[in-house]
This record gives structure tokens, C-alpha cells and sequence, in this order.
């Protein structure tokens, strides 16, 4: 890698198989990265993972939705790396794709719950990593949300209107803000082959779904870290305010 994020300090903010991804680039390209997971085991092992290779990073517990435990990350980065210029918000709830329903058979508290992790989790993102981040002149917050915000899909409801309210708030960062310095994306990736993914879907569902994009392809994990890399960069300093498909040409929107 060119070594684009030296010297930068940079969380992520959920550490799965997309999470991974994000964690490993930020770090090949220079970057001092604080990851934060429920699983707080698969964050310190990624972690190490990271430093054995050369890199440096920390892992930590992360409850998204817990306002102590978010802040407790951002403190964390700073106080160990002296400041922070990136914060990449990438964790979700699904609970509500796992029943099936739509929007008249939806458990409130399940929507309550995708709500309090997707909507208000990444609020609490934005309120704990902009203070450092000014303090240093400015930085970059990217948020991982989905196509599915676009496409209208007949179940996760509640997962697709909270992603859509993620939209909202990069907007907001990126006009409030900009002009002290804070740029805001969001990347909405297509799907993404990781983990257990191959060993959870029958051969038929993955030929279906690889066919709705133009690139007959799944997404990997380092697609979006590639993305994710240019937004955190220096080099990405004219995009701010947007919402960035990299889907395989899954979706083609303005």
C-alpha cells in the first residue's frame, strides 16, 4: 500500500466480515485503528491479527447502541493515539429480517430495537467522533448503510428506514460541518461474500442474486475497504455528502 492514511487515527465501529475488511486496509495503508465489536474476543483477535502483519491496532468491546460504550471507543482512540480523524460507523441490527414480516405483522419492539442500534447508534457515532476530530481541524465519518434503502424490498422494513435516516445524518454532518474541516459518506454495498456466507446460501439463491448485478460477481470485504480507504484519505477530499453505491452495478441511481 502508498501509506495515504500515515499518521491518522481512524475507528471502526463494528468488526464482522465487511468490519475485518475495513480494519486490515486503514491499517496496510498507515492508519492507527481502534476496532470495536460486541464480540469483543474477534476484536482483539483482529487486532492482533493486524499488528503481526506490521500494522498497529487495538480491539475493544462496542455496544452500538450504548452511549457510554461508544464513547468509552472514541476515548480510547484518543487517549492511546493522541486524537482521531476517521470514524467508519459499520455495525446493524437485522432482527427484523429474521421474522420475515412486513410492516403490519413487524414486532415494535423489534423495530424499536433495529432503530435504537441502526438509527440512534450511528447518531451516537457522530456525537462522540466529531468533537476529536474538529479538535484536530477536521476528519472524515463514513457510514456502511445498504441498497436495500433503494429498492423497497418486502421484508426488513424497519432495517431499510433505518439506513435511510443514516442518509439523512451524512447530509447533515457534511453541511453543518464542512466547513470546519468534516467530510460524511456513506458507502451501500451490494452483497458481500464473507465469513459463512457461501455455507449459508444453496448454490441456486447465490446464482440468482450474482445475476441481478453486472459485475457476475459477489462483493468481497476489500471492495468496500477500498472504497472506504479513498473517503478516509486525503485524496478523497472533494467528495462529501454522498451516499456511494459499490454494488457490482447492482443499482444504478443518481
Amino acid at each position: 500500500m502508498d501509506g495515504r492514511l500515515r499518521g491518522k487515527v481512524i475507528v471502526v465501529a463494528g468488526a464482522g466480515g465487511i468490519g475485518s475488511g475495513l480494519a486490515r486496509r486503514y491499517a496496510a495503508e498507515g492508519a492507527a485503528v481502534v476496532v470495536g465489536d460486541l464480540d469483543e474476543q474477534g476484536a482483539q483477535a483482529l487486532a492482533a491479527d493486524i499488528v503481526a502483519a506490521g500494522g498497529t491496532a487495538l480491539g475493544a468491546h462496542l455496544d452500538g447502541g450504548d452511549d457510554a460504550s461508544v464513547k468509552a471507543l472514541v476515548d480510547l482512540a484518543v487517549s492511546r493515539f493522541g486524537g482521531l480523524d476517521g470514524f467508519h460507523a459499520n455495525y446493524a441490527s437485522f432482527k427484523d429480517g429474521e421474522s420475515g414480516e412486513d410492516i403490519l405483522g413487524l414486532p415494535l419492539a423489534v423495530y424499536d430495537e433495529v432503530m435504537h442500534v441502526n438509527a440512534r447508534g450511528f447518531v451516537l457515532c457522530t456525537r462522540y467522533a466529531l468533537p476529536p476530530m474538529l479538535a484536530r481541524g477536521g476528519g472524515s465519518m463514513v457510514y456502511t448503510t445498504t441498497g436495500g434503502a433503494y429498492q423497497g424490498e418486502a421484508v426488513r422494513c424497519a432495517y431499510a428506514m433505518s439506513k435511510s435516516a443514516v442518509h439523512a445524518l451524512v447530509r447533515h454532518v457534511a453541511r453543518r460541518f464542512g466547513p470546519e474541516g468534516i467530510r460524511a459518506n456513506a458507502i451501500a454495498p451490494g452483497v458481500i461474500a464473507h465469513g459463512r456466507f457461501h455455507g449459508v446460501l444453496p448454490e441456486p439463491v447465490q446464482q440468482a442474486l450474482r445475476e441481478t448485478n453486472l459485475v457476475k460477481a459477489f462483493g468481497k470485504p476489500e471492495d468496500i475497504a477500498a472504497m472506504g480507504a479513498l473517503l478516509m484519505a486525503d485524496e478523497g477530499s472533494f467528495i462529501t455528502g454522498q451516499v456511494i453505491s459499490v454494488d457490482g452495478g447492482g443499482l444504478m441511481r443518481p
